[in-house]
């Protein structure tokens, strides 16, 4: 006889245990310093923006299409690990009030999403529609808290489904009537926005429908679920400290290893130089990171007016992109046949130092393009000097002194 309550305190603990583990690298010093400034910085030009909007700008398919995606996306939770698929499965109808409190927890954990989208898009609903005030603003709040138990109850039903394009359109379309549901409520229709909660009512009491039509849990499709959000965690914990139970996918991408290895030397100075190339190329951790830092920090020099907060931006996400490159120094830890190359350590330092700093070269001179592209001539030489001093300090001071 299995203890459902216990069983889930002993699970929580081990799941809560495992996340604070990381958490603590993720919210360190240097990143909560530059997510304040970014925040402090978004805020201020949002405020700017406001005051300028025009009155026909889409503001109710805004609203509209970000808190119908978050009711949407309402994962569950359930902690399940691989021994479970054998010894808790004769025991599933012992488990409801683990499931329970795991629907609970899910739920509990994501309405933090719902209060932060909230707050953000609060401002630009009260100055396109400043006729509803606040109270009808709390209203649509308040039916994303409704609604978003009613999906997660939906999406649970449904993970008795093994079919993945049932499960695929399931989504899309609760996606479609959640944005069509906010639509009506931003704009004050009632009456549509009555008719399409009916049919998505509708609609989840039809998954419930379809769930009671199978016979078990689909235990193995749990795991999938729980194990890909968990390896969505170790991803973004990996940006920051070494996660050893993160498997590291590697792709061949024999274009990108070709442009950066062709003109590469062959001689053993030159051994880490095409090891870390490499790495880099063909391992998602870095490619990945490195293009989404690029890609997220020219978005923001783009979209801000202001000259000086621009350059501070760009040298900020340098510094980002330079302190998540530095883990390719322990990428290869684990090899024993690298101690016996006949190279260095200090032609090993050197080789990343060099790589480091290429990297962070290329993304100033990105940068320094967006600028010359708005024509933003002082700017754009702001850039390239700062980006430019700032890469050679960072990584001759604060790189090689973490390599040492």
């Amino acid at each position: 006889m299995i203890d459902a309550k216990q069983f889930w305190k002993e699970r929580m603990g081990e799941h809560v245990k495992e996340l604070n583990r990381y958490m603590r690298y993720i919210f360190n010093g240097h990143i909560a310093v530059v997510l304040f400034f970014l925040f402090s910085a978004g805020a201020y030009f949002y405020q700017q923006w406001l005051q300028t909007i025009p009155e026909d700008f889409p503001a109710a398919w805004v609203v509209a299409v970000v808190f119908g995606s978050i009711v949407t996306y309402s994962p569950v939770r359930t902690m399940v690990k691989e021994p479970d698929l054998v010894f808790l499965l004769p025991a599933e109808y012992e488990l409801k009030d683990y499931f329970r409190r795991c629907l609970y927890y899910s739920y509990t954990v994501q309405l933090y999403v719902i209060f932060l989208a909230a707050a953000a898009l609060g401002p630009l609903y009260f100055t396109v529609y400043p006729e509803f005030g606040m109270s009808h603003y709390l209203q649509i709040v308040a039916g994303m808290l409704v609604i978003k138990a009613m999906v997660i109850l939906s999406n649970w039903w449904m993970l008795q489904e093994r079919e993945p394009r049932i499960r695929l359109l399931d989504q899309a379309v609760k996606w479609v009537l959640s944005v069509f549901l906010f639509y009506f409520a931003a704009v004050g229709s009632w009456i549509f926005t009555a008719i399409v909660l009916i049919l998505l009512v509708g609609l989840v009491y039809y998954t419930r429908y379809v769930s009671r039509q199978k016979a078990a849990l689909a235990w193995d499709l749990l795991l999938e679920k729980d194990q890909a959000r968990m390896r969505a965690f170790y991803r973004l914990a990996n940006m920051f400290t070494d996660v050893p139970h993160l498997k590291s996918r590697v792709k061949k991408r024999k274009w990108l290893v070709s442009v950066l290895t062709t003109r590469l030397p062959f001689t053993n100075e030159k051994t880490y130089t095409y090891l870390y190339r490499i790495t880099f190329a063909r391992s998602g951790d870095y490619i990945g990171m490195y293009a989404r830092l690029v890609v997220i920090g020219g978005l923001a020099i783009w979209m801000v007016p202001n000259t000086w907060v621009s350059v501070i931006i760009g040298v900020l996400f340098l510094y980002l992109s330079g302190f998540q490159m530095i883990t390719l120094w322990h990428h290869h830890r684990t090899i024993a046949w690298l101690d016996i190359y006949p190279v260095s350590l200090k032609q090993r330092r050197e080789a990343l130092v060099t790589f480091l700093k290429q990297l962070l070269s290329t993304q100033t001179l990105i940068f320094v393009l967006l600028f010359v592209f708005q024509a933003e001539w002082v700017a754009g030489l702001l850039m390239a000097v700062g980006g430019g001093l700032f890469s050679i300090l960072f990584v001759e001071t604060f790189v090689r002194s973490r390599l040492e």
